[in-house]
């Protein structure tokens, strides 16, 4: 199969598997992904609509992967920015559905499987080189501009620094601390943690050999 194709087949399948992934995870109800919690901080201190507020964010985040590593834009960011939010309205719908009321050790299987699956997407459409999210984005091009430092790693600060930020300003806002930690749970926690080791074992395992085979990248 051309290259090419193959890169554009990740690309999409890295989106859909992420959105389906993200709705598992809101369904789950155990604390959203760090940049999200991140939102929820920025959304409680500034007064203006969330959706005009994502937007300005991530435009912001575009700038800088314009800036600092344009590569990163592409079909995928695009793909991405478009059918992300419906596939994920589409996914949690579904879970909703066939799991209604569901118990906490459900929800708690629900949640690790969906951060393992997206991690994996991620894994797919940083491979196929087409485009990533504009978050997604920050942690590569730091990762590719200080050589010296692993994905992995940057990742994981990048996670953290947006769960401490949001739940810094969730409690600027004077939100209480139990409703704090139930915006900011054991998902988020699980995310800042492991999302960058595991998105670097299913590059290298299961990406990578799907585009360049066993051989590895030329």
């Amino acid at each position: 199969m051309n290259q090419l194709v193959k890169r554009i087949i990740m690309s999409v399948l890295g989106v859909v598997i992420c959105g389906i992934s993200v709705g598992m995870f809101k369904f789950a109800a155990l604390g959203i992904d760090p940049f999200q919690s991140l939102m929820s901080g920025l959304d409680a201190v500034i007064p203006i609509r969330f959706g005009t507020l994502y937007v300005i964010v991530n435009a912001i985040l575009l700038l800088f992967a314009l800036i600092f590593d344009r590569r990163k834009i592409g079909i995928a960011t695009f793909i991405n920015l478009f059918l992300l939010g419906y596939i994920v309205e589409f996914s949690q719908g579904i879970c909703e559905k066939l799991m209604p009321d569901a118990p906490l050790w459900l929800r708690i299987m629900i949640l690790l499987i969906a951060v393992v699956i997206l991690c994996l997407s991620s894994a797919l459409y940083f491979t196929a080189d087409l485009g990533v999210s504009t978050y997604d984005a920050v942690a590569l091009v730091w990762s590719e501009k200080q050589s010296k430092i692993k994905f992995a790693f940057c990742r994981v600060i990048c996670d953290f620094v947006c769960v401490a930020l949001g739940v810094a300003l969730l409690l600027i806002s004077g939100m209480p601390i139990t409703e704090v930690f139930g915006t900011v749970g054991i998902g988020t926690i699980i995310t800042a943690f492991f999302m960058g080791p595991l998105i670097e074992f299913f590059n290298v395992h299961i990406a990578q050999p799907m585009l360049y085979g066993r051989k590895g990248k030329e």
